[in-house]
């Protein structure tokens, strides 16, 4: 599939959600994928995106994240939310609690809290199936239950690019409280660098960049992530890096978050 027809899937993906339910919200981590989902948006709905934009802070981000989320929120005009955990962050909960903790706690929960506080009945999401086996399950409109999880054996049909934007379960007992839509799912790693190359303006954090040997290929919380042995300076350089290479994407992150079986309990508890 070329980059024209990525783009018009997503952005119809994102006009069925903005139509499909009345308070929807997108996800933006500052990242690669999340910061084209905002792009997307913007050609989407004619250069402004119409609806809030969450960010979820954890407090452990790196310091360039935080920057670069502030200075494209101003120059975009964002209606930006800044979702926290404060009572856990209050008591101290970290890394050193171990992930999954951490992870539900700050990131699930927070999120959790926004949805309770807003009334967000859809979040846009910018994951894809090729990043981790766990998410290569998801559907492109996922509805999650009054407890924020996601039934990943029972999940709605899709086919030939037709999609259930559900308000209701899978079963008379299973309430889905918000759907996950995920535009970009059906694209790749190095879908994401080509489109960049070829928008020309969508903003790139620039830790995606080489420096000294070593670049950061997934962004995530300081304490979890680490560079990946790279001389890619440019996006033609990370493009031609990514056609040849053997390294995962996400071999950057925390090892014991990225095992299947974390990765899909976790999942199935909410977290993106």
């Amino acid at each position: 599939m070329g980059l024209k027809e990525l783009e018009y899937k997503s952005i119809y993906i994102l006009r069925e959600a903005y139509a499909e339910f009345d308070n929807p919200a997108v996800l933006w981590s500052t990242g690669k994928d999340s910061t084209t989902v905002l792009w997307l948006c913007r050609k989407a709905f004619f250069g402004k995106i119409p609806f809030p934009v969450i960010h979820i802070d954890t407090g452990y981000k790196f310091k360039q994240m935080y920057e670069f989320r502030d200075r494209i929120a101003e120059e975009w005009g964002l209606d930006l939310i800044i979702a926290r955990n404060e009572e856990a962050m209050n008591v101290g909960v970290g890394p050193k609690d171990g992930k999954f903790e951490c992870c539900t706690k700050l990131k699930t929960e927070a999120l959790m809290k926004c949805l309770d506080k807003h009334g967000f009945d859809a979040l846009l999401l910018a994951i894809r199936r090729d990043e981790h086996g766990i998410r290569a399950k998801e559907r492109v409109f996922s509805p999650r239950d009054d407890a924020f999880r996601w039934n990943y054996r029972d999940q709605p049909l899709e086919m030939w690019d037709q999609y259930q934007a559900q308000t209701k379960g899978q079963s008379e007992t299973d309430v889905t409280i918000h759907t996950r839509v995920h535009p970009i799912l059906h694209w790749r790693e190095l879908d994401v660098w080509e489109y960049i190359k070829q928008e020309r303006n969508i903003p790139v954090n620039p830790m995606y960049f080489a420096n000294a040997g070593k670049r950061y290929r997934s962004l995530g919380c300081e304490p979890c992530t680490s560079p990946i042995d790279s001389n890619a300076k440019t996006i033609d350089e990370i493009v031609e890096e990514l056609r040849t290479t053997k390294v995962a994407e996400r071999s950057g992150r925390a090892q014991d978050k990225e095992k299947t079986f974390m990765m899909q309990k976790l999942r199935a508890l909410g977290y993106m």
